[in-house]
Protein backbone atom coordinates (compact mmCIF):
# COMPACT_ATOMS: atom_id res chain seq x y z
CA UNK A 1 0.00 0.00 0.00
CA UNK A 2 2.45 2.64 -0.98
CA UNK A 3 -0.01 5.48 -1.68
CA UNK A 4 -0.99 5.49 2.11
CA UNK A 5 0.47 7.43 4.73
CA UNK A 6 2.48 5.94 7.47
CA UNK A 7 -0.51 7.82 9.85
CA UNK A 8 -2.82 5.87 7.96
CA UNK A 9 -1.59 2.07 9.14
CA UNK A 10 -1.13 3.17 12.58
CA UNK A 11 -4.73 4.27 12.92
CA UNK A 12 -5.62 1.02 11.69
CA UNK A 13 -3.10 -0.51 13.76
CA UNK A 14 -4.35 1.33 16.88
CA UNK A 15 -8.72 0.28 16.16
CA UNK A 16 -7.62 -3.85 15.30
CA UNK A 17 -5.74 -4.25 18.07
CA UNK A 18 -8.15 -2.94 20.77
CA UNK A 19 -10.38 -6.10 19.02
CA UNK A 20 -7.50 -8.47 20.33
CA UNK A 21 -7.61 -6.44 23.72
CA UNK A 22 -11.02 -7.17 24.12
CA UNK A 23 -10.20 -11.12 23.51
CA UNK A 24 -7.80 -10.91 25.95
CA UNK A 25 -9.76 -9.07 28.32
CA UNK A 26 -12.58 -11.52 28.46
CA UNK A 27 -10.15 -14.95 28.05
CA UNK A 28 -8.24 -13.35 31.47
CA UNK A 29 -11.45 -12.07 33.39
CA UNK A 30 -12.01 -15.32 35.79
CA UNK A 31 -7.90 -16.00 36.42
CA UNK A 32 -7.71 -13.59 39.40
CA UNK A 33 -10.99 -14.68 40.55
CA UNK A 34 -10.81 -18.46 40.71
CA UNK A 35 -11.03 -19.32 43.90
CA UNK A 36 -13.92 -16.66 44.52
CA UNK A 37 -16.00 -18.47 41.37
CA UNK A 38 -15.07 -22.19 42.71
CA UNK A 39 -16.49 -21.07 46.49
CA UNK A 40 -19.71 -19.70 44.49
CA UNK A 41 -20.71 -22.31 42.03
CA UNK A 42 -19.03 -25.53 44.06
CA UNK A 43 -16.09 -26.02 41.13
CA UNK A 44 -13.20 -28.29 41.67
CA UNK A 45 -9.82 -27.20 40.36
CA UNK A 46 -10.92 -29.83 37.44
CA UNK A 47 -13.44 -27.85 36.82
CA UNK A 48 -11.81 -24.72 36.27
CA UNK A 49 -9.45 -26.39 34.30
CA UNK A 50 -12.13 -27.53 32.19
CA UNK A 51 -13.69 -24.33 31.96
CA UNK A 52 -10.59 -22.79 30.90
CA UNK A 53 -9.58 -25.73 28.18
CA UNK A 54 -13.05 -25.68 26.31
CA UNK A 55 -11.95 -22.16 25.13
CA UNK A 56 -9.60 -24.50 22.61
CA UNK A 57 -12.33 -27.45 21.78
CA UNK A 58 -12.99 -25.78 18.72
CA UNK A 59 -9.84 -25.35 17.40
CA UNK A 60 -8.35 -28.57 18.42
CA UNK A 61 -10.76 -31.07 17.99
CA UNK A 62 -12.89 -29.40 15.31
CA UNK A 63 -10.20 -27.75 14.02
CA UNK A 64 -11.78 -24.37 13.64
CA UNK A 65 -8.65 -22.28 13.52
CA UNK A 66 -7.31 -23.92 10.56
CA UNK A 67 -10.58 -23.68 8.63
CA UNK A 68 -11.08 -20.29 9.82
CA UNK A 69 -7.60 -19.54 8.13
CA UNK A 70 -8.84 -21.50 4.58
CA UNK A 71 -12.26 -19.60 4.85
CA UNK A 72 -10.34 -16.44 5.66
CA UNK A 73 -8.01 -17.58 2.29
CA UNK A 74 -11.48 -17.68 0.62
CA UNK A 75 -13.85 -15.06 2.10
CA UNK A 76 -11.64 -12.18 2.83
CA UNK A 77 -10.97 -10.02 6.00
CA UNK A 78 -14.61 -8.28 5.96
CA UNK A 79 -16.85 -11.48 5.90
CA UNK A 80 -14.74 -13.87 8.13
CA UNK A 81 -14.30 -10.96 10.57
CA UNK A 82 -17.62 -10.10 11.11
CA UNK A 83 -18.69 -13.76 11.76
CA UNK A 84 -16.14 -14.68 14.30
CA UNK A 85 -15.52 -11.54 16.50
CA UNK A 86 -19.76 -11.96 16.12
CA UNK A 87 -18.88 -15.02 18.16
CA UNK A 88 -16.68 -14.18 20.57
CA UNK A 89 -18.96 -11.56 21.66
CA UNK A 90 -21.76 -14.56 21.65
CA UNK A 91 -19.59 -16.37 24.01
CA UNK A 92 -19.04 -14.34 26.04
CA UNK A 93 -22.28 -13.34 27.14
CA UNK A 94 -23.06 -16.66 27.35
CA UNK A 95 -20.16 -17.75 29.63
CA UNK A 96 -21.77 -14.56 32.00
CA UNK A 97 -25.01 -15.75 32.00
CA UNK A 98 -23.84 -19.35 32.99
CA UNK A 99 -22.98 -17.79 36.54
CA UNK A 100 -25.60 -15.96 37.54
CA UNK A 101 -28.86 -16.91 39.92
CA UNK A 102 -30.71 -16.27 37.07
CA UNK A 103 -30.10 -19.14 35.36
CA UNK A 104 -29.09 -21.04 38.68
CA UNK A 105 -32.81 -20.26 39.58
CA UNK A 106 -34.52 -22.18 36.18
CA UNK A 107 -33.53 -19.14 33.74
CA UNK A 108 -33.57 -19.97 29.92
CA UNK A 109 -31.35 -23.24 29.20
CA UNK A 110 -31.38 -24.77 32.58
CA UNK A 111 -33.48 -27.27 31.81
CA UNK A 112 -31.67 -28.65 28.75
CA UNK A 113 -28.05 -28.55 30.74
CA UNK A 114 -29.64 -30.14 33.55
CA UNK A 115 -30.95 -33.05 31.51
CA UNK A 116 -27.62 -33.74 29.50
CA UNK A 117 -24.30 -35.20 31.79
CA UNK A 118 -25.88 -35.56 34.47
CA UNK A 119 -22.52 -35.41 36.47
CA UNK A 120 -21.44 -31.92 35.85
CA UNK A 121 -23.93 -29.09 37.25
CA UNK A 122 -25.75 -27.03 34.83
CA UNK A 123 -23.80 -23.79 35.24
CA UNK A 124 -20.49 -25.33 34.38
CA UNK A 125 -22.28 -27.15 31.77
CA UNK A 126 -22.88 -23.49 30.35
CA UNK A 127 -20.05 -21.93 31.04
CA UNK A 128 -18.29 -23.98 29.05
CA UNK A 129 -20.80 -23.63 26.22
CA UNK A 130 -19.83 -19.94 26.43
CA UNK A 131 -16.46 -20.28 26.61
CA UNK A 132 -16.35 -22.95 23.50
CA UNK A 133 -18.29 -19.94 21.78
CA UNK A 134 -16.12 -17.74 22.37
CA UNK A 135 -13.08 -19.63 21.74
CA UNK A 136 -14.62 -21.16 18.64
CA UNK A 137 -14.63 -16.86 17.64
CA UNK A 138 -11.54 -15.83 19.38
CA UNK A 139 -8.48 -17.79 17.47
CA UNK A 140 -9.73 -16.90 14.25
CA UNK A 141 -10.00 -13.54 14.87
CA UNK A 142 -6.80 -13.43 15.81
CA UNK A 143 -6.00 -14.94 11.95
CA UNK A 144 -7.94 -12.39 10.97
CA UNK A 145 -5.85 -9.19 12.78
CA UNK A 146 -2.71 -11.17 11.79
CA UNK A 147 -3.84 -11.09 8.54
CA UNK A 148 -4.81 -7.36 8.38
CA UNK A 149 -1.27 -6.37 9.67
CA UNK A 150 0.55 -8.04 6.99
CA UNK A 151 -1.43 -6.67 4.28
CA UNK A 152 -1.00 -3.10 5.75
CA UNK A 153 2.94 -3.48 7.20
CA UNK A 154 4.63 -6.14 5.35
CA UNK A 155 8.03 -4.56 4.16
CA UNK A 156 6.69 -1.72 6.55
CA UNK A 157 7.55 -2.25 10.22
CA UNK A 158 5.87 -5.75 10.21
CA UNK A 159 7.45 -6.77 13.65
CA UNK A 160 7.08 -3.45 15.22
CA UNK A 161 3.46 -3.93 14.23
CA UNK A 162 3.52 -6.79 15.37
CA UNK A 163 4.68 -6.26 18.73
CA UNK A 164 2.82 -3.27 19.19
CA UNK A 165 -0.36 -5.16 18.44
CA UNK A 166 0.44 -7.59 21.30
CA UNK A 167 1.20 -4.70 23.58
CA UNK A 168 -2.13 -3.15 23.34
CA UNK A 169 -3.84 -6.85 23.27
CA UNK A 170 -1.69 -7.72 26.72
CA UNK A 171 -3.53 -4.34 28.24
CA UNK A 172 -6.94 -6.41 27.74
CA UNK A 173 -5.54 -9.06 29.76
CA UNK A 174 -3.45 -6.91 32.69
CA UNK A 175 -6.52 -4.86 33.17
CA UNK A 176 -8.81 -8.15 33.51
CA UNK A 177 -6.37 -9.08 36.26
CA UNK A 178 -6.09 -6.28 37.91
CA UNK A 179 -10.35 -5.38 37.64
CA UNK A 180 -11.64 -8.60 38.40
CA UNK A 181 -10.70 -8.89 41.86
CA UNK A 182 -12.49 -5.12 42.41
CA UNK A 183 -15.48 -5.88 40.27
CA UNK A 184 -16.38 -9.04 42.06
CA UNK A 185 -17.49 -6.18 45.10
CA UNK A 186 -20.17 -5.07 43.22
CA UNK A 187 -23.50 -4.42 44.48
CA UNK A 188 -24.95 -6.21 41.44
CA UNK A 189 -22.66 -9.06 42.62
CA UNK A 190 -19.52 -11.47 41.64
CA UNK A 191 -20.95 -12.09 38.40
CA UNK A 192 -20.33 -8.02 37.17
CA UNK A 193 -17.03 -9.34 37.13
CA UNK A 194 -17.88 -11.51 33.62
CA UNK A 195 -20.55 -9.26 32.38
CA UNK A 196 -17.99 -6.58 32.42
CA UNK A 197 -15.86 -8.92 30.16
CA UNK A 198 -18.97 -9.40 27.67
CA UNK A 199 -20.29 -5.96 27.30
CA UNK A 200 -16.43 -5.13 26.32
CA UNK A 201 -16.50 -7.55 24.16
CA UNK A 202 -19.17 -6.68 22.15
CA UNK A 203 -17.65 -3.18 21.78
CA UNK A 204 -14.99 -4.36 20.25
CA UNK A 205 -17.20 -5.92 17.84
CA UNK A 206 -17.88 -2.57 17.03
CA UNK A 207 -14.47 -1.59 16.72
CA UNK A 208 -13.96 -4.02 13.97
CA UNK A 209 -17.09 -2.91 11.99
CA UNK A 210 -15.44 0.62 12.58
CA UNK A 211 -12.23 -0.88 11.02
CA UNK A 212 -14.22 -2.13 7.76
CA UNK A 213 -15.73 1.08 7.25
CA UNK A 214 -12.34 2.84 7.52
CA UNK A 215 -10.96 0.19 5.30
CA UNK A 216 -13.38 0.45 2.80
CA UNK A 217 -12.92 4.54 2.76
CA UNK A 218 -9.45 3.67 2.34
CA UNK A 219 -9.26 1.27 -0.23
CA UNK A 220 -11.39 2.94 -2.43
CA UNK A 221 -9.55 6.28 -2.97
CA UNK A 222 -6.11 4.21 -3.01
CA UNK A 223 -7.46 1.57 -5.55
CA UNK A 224 -6.14 -1.58 -3.29
CA UNK A 225 -7.57 -4.62 -3.01
CA UNK A 226 -9.10 -5.84 0.26
CA UNK A 227 -7.66 -9.14 0.66
CA UNK A 228 -3.90 -10.10 0.13
CA UNK A 229 -4.90 -12.66 -2.45
CA UNK A 230 -5.49 -12.37 -6.11
CA UNK A 231 -8.08 -13.90 -8.45
CA UNK A 232 -5.60 -16.68 -8.95
CA UNK A 233 -3.92 -17.34 -6.40
CA UNK A 234 -6.83 -18.37 -3.74
CA UNK A 235 -6.53 -21.38 -1.60
CA UNK A 236 -5.67 -24.93 -2.74
CA UNK A 237 -5.35 -27.96 -0.40
CA UNK A 238 -1.91 -28.35 -1.45
CA UNK A 239 -1.00 -25.42 0.24
CA UNK A 240 -1.22 -27.26 3.70
CA UNK A 241 1.02 -29.77 2.20
CA UNK A 242 3.52 -27.24 1.33
CA UNK A 243 3.26 -26.04 4.58
CA UNK A 244 3.80 -29.00 6.36
CA UNK A 245 7.14 -29.70 4.02
CA UNK A 246 8.54 -26.52 5.27
CA UNK A 247 11.12 -27.28 8.49
CA UNK A 248 11.24 -23.73 9.82
CA UNK A 249 7.48 -23.69 9.86
CA UNK A 250 7.10 -26.95 11.47
CA UNK A 251 9.54 -25.73 14.55
CA UNK A 252 7.69 -21.87 14.57
CA UNK A 253 4.42 -24.26 15.32
CA UNK A 254 6.10 -26.34 17.91
CA UNK A 255 7.33 -23.83 19.47
CA UNK A 256 4.03 -21.91 19.58
CA UNK A 257 3.17 -25.03 21.25
CA UNK A 258 5.02 -25.58 24.06
CA UNK A 259 5.43 -22.06 24.94
CA UNK A 260 2.21 -20.65 24.96
CA UNK A 261 0.97 -23.92 26.95
CA UNK A 262 3.54 -22.84 29.21
CA UNK A 263 2.57 -19.04 29.50
CA UNK A 264 -1.39 -18.78 28.89
CA UNK A 265 -2.68 -22.23 31.02
CA UNK A 266 0.17 -21.13 34.24
CA UNK A 267 -1.17 -17.31 33.73
CA UNK A 268 -5.03 -19.03 34.52
CA UNK A 269 -3.54 -20.58 37.44
CA UNK A 270 -0.81 -17.60 39.13
CA UNK A 271 -2.95 -15.72 40.87
CA UNK A 272 -4.43 -18.59 42.85
CA UNK A 273 -0.42 -19.71 42.99
CA UNK A 274 0.72 -16.40 44.60
CA UNK A 275 -2.52 -16.61 46.96
CA UNK A 276 -1.60 -20.04 48.24
CA UNK A 277 2.35 -20.33 47.91
CA UNK A 278 3.13 -16.43 49.23
CA UNK A 279 0.00 -15.97 51.38
CA UNK A 280 -0.81 -12.79 49.03
CA UNK A 281 -4.60 -11.62 49.20
CA UNK A 282 -6.72 -12.08 45.96
CA UNK A 283 -6.40 -8.32 44.93
CA UNK A 284 -2.53 -8.27 45.06
CA UNK A 285 -2.24 -11.87 43.87
CA UNK A 286 -4.12 -10.38 40.76
CA UNK A 287 -2.19 -6.99 40.15
CA UNK A 288 1.15 -8.90 40.78
CA UNK A 289 0.44 -11.38 37.89
CA UNK A 290 -0.29 -8.72 35.64
CA UNK A 291 3.23 -7.68 36.31
CA UNK A 292 3.66 -10.67 33.20
CA UNK A 293 1.85 -8.25 31.11
CA UNK A 294 2.60 -4.88 31.71
CA UNK A 295 6.39 -6.36 30.62
CA UNK A 296 4.91 -7.41 27.15
CA UNK A 297 3.48 -3.89 27.35
CA UNK A 298 6.77 -2.30 27.79
CA UNK A 299 9.07 -4.76 26.00
CA UNK A 300 7.43 -5.92 23.22
CA UNK A 301 7.65 -2.67 20.64
CA UNK A 302 10.80 -2.05 21.66
CA UNK A 303 11.89 -6.00 20.67
CA UNK A 304 9.57 -5.32 17.94
CA UNK A 305 11.67 -2.46 17.09
CA UNK A 306 14.68 -4.62 17.21
CA UNK A 307 13.93 -7.16 15.21
CA UNK A 308 12.84 -4.82 12.09
CA UNK A 309 16.96 -3.14 12.09
CA UNK A 310 18.45 -6.00 13.33
CA UNK A 311 17.02 -9.42 12.71
CA UNK A 312 18.28 -11.90 15.18
CA UNK A 313 14.65 -13.62 15.23
CA UNK A 314 15.59 -17.36 16.04
CA UNK A 315 18.12 -15.98 18.70
CA UNK A 316 15.27 -14.25 20.91
CA UNK A 317 12.98 -17.16 20.57
CA UNK A 318 15.86 -18.71 22.24
CA UNK A 319 16.81 -16.32 24.78
CA UNK A 320 12.99 -16.27 25.81
CA UNK A 321 12.26 -19.71 25.83
CA UNK A 322 15.33 -19.92 28.41
CA UNK A 323 13.99 -17.83 30.16
CA UNK A 324 10.47 -19.26 30.16
CA UNK A 325 12.24 -22.37 31.87
CA UNK A 326 14.06 -20.35 34.57
CA UNK A 327 10.93 -18.34 35.80
CA UNK A 328 8.94 -21.88 36.38
CA UNK A 329 11.85 -23.56 38.29
CA UNK A 330 12.08 -20.46 40.34
CA UNK A 331 8.63 -20.39 41.04
CA UNK A 332 8.40 -24.26 41.73
CA UNK A 333 11.74 -25.13 43.82
CA UNK A 334 12.03 -21.49 45.58
CA UNK A 335 11.04 -19.33 47.79
CA UNK A 336 12.09 -15.99 46.35
CA UNK A 337 9.96 -12.65 46.08
CA UNK A 338 7.75 -13.80 43.14
CA UNK A 339 8.25 -10.35 41.74
CA UNK A 340 11.45 -11.87 40.39
CA UNK A 341 10.01 -14.52 38.32
CA UNK A 342 7.11 -12.38 37.12
CA UNK A 343 9.30 -9.93 36.08
CA UNK A 344 11.11 -12.08 34.29
CA UNK A 345 8.29 -13.63 32.50
CA UNK A 346 7.36 -10.57 30.76
CA UNK A 347 10.78 -9.98 29.54
CA UNK A 348 10.25 -13.92 28.16
CA UNK A 349 6.72 -13.01 27.00
CA UNK A 350 7.84 -10.06 25.01
CA UNK A 351 11.04 -12.04 23.14
CA UNK A 352 9.31 -14.88 21.44
CA UNK A 353 5.91 -13.17 20.54
CA UNK A 354 7.92 -10.49 18.98
CA UNK A 355 10.33 -12.59 16.86
CA UNK A 356 7.90 -15.47 16.28
CA UNK A 357 4.30 -13.93 14.48
CA UNK A 358 6.13 -11.71 11.90
CA UNK A 359 8.40 -14.47 11.01
CA UNK A 360 5.78 -16.14 9.62
CA UNK A 361 5.29 -13.70 6.76
CA UNK A 362 8.90 -14.62 5.95
CA UNK A 363 9.16 -18.28 5.92
CA UNK A 364 5.63 -18.64 4.21
CA UNK A 365 4.50 -17.82 0.57
CA UNK A 366 1.65 -14.72 1.13
CA UNK A 367 -1.06 -16.80 -0.73
CA UNK A 368 -1.09 -19.18 2.83
CA UNK A 369 -0.53 -16.35 5.44
CA UNK A 370 -4.18 -17.31 6.34
CA UNK A 371 -3.59 -21.35 6.33
CA UNK A 372 -0.18 -21.17 7.74
CA UNK A 373 -1.47 -18.37 11.04
CA UNK A 374 -4.87 -20.79 11.46
CA UNK A 375 -3.02 -24.04 11.43
CA UNK A 376 -0.58 -22.01 14.27
CA UNK A 377 -3.41 -21.13 16.19
CA UNK A 378 -4.86 -24.62 15.87
CA UNK A 379 -2.64 -26.69 16.92
CA UNK A 380 -1.32 -23.94 19.93
CA UNK A 381 -4.84 -25.00 21.20
CA UNK A 382 -3.92 -28.35 21.66
CA UNK A 383 -2.09 -27.39 24.39
CA UNK A 384 -4.24 -24.21 25.59
CA UNK A 385 -6.64 -27.35 25.37
CA UNK A 386 -5.26 -30.19 27.50
CA UNK A 387 -2.89 -28.16 29.96
CA UNK A 388 -5.27 -26.57 32.22
CA UNK A 389 -6.53 -29.48 32.22
CA UNK A 390 -3.71 -31.65 33.41
CA UNK A 391 -2.74 -28.48 35.56
CA UNK A 392 -5.92 -29.01 37.60
CA UNK A 393 -5.66 -32.67 37.77
CA UNK A 394 -1.86 -32.30 38.82
CA UNK A 395 -3.08 -29.76 41.50
CA UNK A 396 -5.93 -31.56 43.09
CA UNK A 397 -3.65 -35.33 42.87
CA UNK A 398 -0.56 -33.47 44.78
CA UNK A 399 -2.81 -32.05 47.17
CA UNK A 400 -5.16 -35.14 48.41
CA UNK A 401 -8.45 -34.04 50.83
CA UNK A 402 -8.09 -30.36 50.54
CA UNK A 403 -11.15 -28.67 49.72
CA UNK A 404 -12.56 -24.98 49.58
CA UNK A 405 -13.86 -25.43 52.94
CA UNK A 406 -10.46 -26.27 54.07
CA UNK A 407 -8.95 -23.70 52.36
CA UNK A 408 -11.36 -21.41 54.09
CA UNK A 409 -9.85 -22.20 57.47
CA UNK A 410 -6.63 -21.54 56.05
CA UNK A 411 -5.59 -24.87 54.63
CA UNK A 412 -3.14 -24.01 51.14
CA UNK A 413 -2.31 -25.83 48.08
CA UNK A 414 0.81 -26.81 46.99
CA UNK A 415 1.62 -25.68 43.30
CA UNK A 416 4.81 -27.17 42.63
CA UNK A 417 4.49 -30.42 40.84
CA UNK A 418 1.92 -28.44 38.56
CA UNK A 419 4.74 -25.82 37.83
CA UNK A 420 7.60 -27.99 37.76
CA UNK A 421 4.86 -29.46 34.57
CA UNK A 422 5.55 -25.82 32.88
CA UNK A 423 8.65 -26.05 33.30
CA UNK A 424 8.86 -28.73 31.60
CA UNK A 425 6.81 -27.40 28.65
CA UNK A 426 9.44 -24.44 28.71
CA UNK A 427 12.20 -27.24 27.86
CA UNK A 428 10.57 -28.54 24.82
CA UNK A 429 10.24 -25.06 23.91
CA UNK A 430 13.88 -24.77 24.35
CA UNK A 431 14.45 -27.41 21.97
CA UNK A 432 12.46 -26.49 19.17
CA UNK A 433 14.15 -22.85 19.38
CA UNK A 434 16.79 -24.15 19.46
CA UNK A 435 15.89 -26.54 16.19
CA UNK A 436 14.58 -23.38 14.29
CA UNK A 437 18.15 -21.29 15.13
CA UNK A 438 19.74 -24.76 13.57
CA UNK A 439 17.40 -24.61 10.32
CA UNK A 440 17.78 -21.26 9.80
CA UNK A 441 21.78 -21.25 9.50
CA UNK A 442 21.65 -23.94 7.17
CA UNK A 443 21.04 -23.46 3.47
CA UNK A 444 17.91 -23.71 3.67
CA UNK A 445 16.77 -21.03 6.10
CA UNK A 446 14.69 -18.11 5.48
CA UNK A 447 17.32 -15.33 6.59
CA UNK A 448 15.27 -14.90 9.99
CA UNK A 449 18.46 -13.44 11.92
CA UNK A 450 18.67 -10.77 9.23
CA UNK A 451 16.99 -7.51 9.39
CA UNK A 452 14.02 -7.22 7.12
CA UNK A 453 13.94 -2.85 7.39
CA UNK A 454 16.75 -1.14 6.89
Amino acid sequence: MKSISPSVRWIVLVIVSFVIATNYYVYDAMSSIKSVMQTELGFSNVDYGLIVSFYSFPNTFLLMAIFGGIILDKWGIKKTGLLFVALCAVGAGVTAYGATETFSNGGFGFGMMNAILPDYSPQLKMMMLGRLLFGLGAETSIVVINKILVKWFKGKELALAFAVNVAIARLGTALALILSPVLIDSSYGWTFALWIAAVLMGVGLLFFIIYLMFDASITRTSEEKESLLESDEEFRWSDITALLKNRSYIYVILLCVTFYSAVFPFQAYCPDLLHNKFGLSIDVSGTLTSLIIWGTIVFTPLFGFFVDRRGKRASLMLVGSALLVIVHLMLSMTSITPYVPMFVLGIAFSLVPAAMWPSVALIVDERRIGTAYGMMASLQNLGLWAFPILAGYILDKTNPGINEEMIAQGATYDYSWTVLMFAGLGVAGLFFAWMLRREDRSGTGFGLESAEVS
